[in-house]
């Protein structure tokens, strides 16, 4: 079914389980999303100050509304360690009604 409320996966990165427990419940108690799944022992190769950087993290996987992306972009920030976090937004072109529906009312 298309979208029509705008919903959208946030992908973020943590360096341990920990902060990414405490970045997950705060946008869920917050209702700034709906779900968010964590994936642990992640491999991140990456380009840092003039070097390349590899990294075991955690994949955070967030369930929201385009809407709250402002404001759940700046609650990672607070929380999140890194100097320059990732907080990527993708759009859900198309899902399944119910779960769109649910992600809406989660948030609201």
């Amino acid at each position: 079914m298309k979208n029509k409320h705008c919903h959208q996966v946030v992908l973020t990165t943590c360096p341990n389980k920990e902060i990414a427990k405490t970045i997950a419940n705060k946008l869920v108690s917050k209702k700034l999303a709906a779900c968010v799944s964590i994936i642990d022992n992640i491999i991140s190769v990456y380009q840092w100050q003039g070097d390349i950087a590899e990294d075991n993290e955690v994949q955070l996987i967030i369930k929201t509304t385009q809407d709250k992306f402002a404001l759940l972009n700046d609650c990672i920030k607070q929380i999140h360690p890194y100097d320059i976090p990732e907080i990527i937004a993708l759009n859900i072109q198309q899902g399944d009604m119910h779960y769109l529906n649910w992600i809406t009312a989660s948030t609201k």
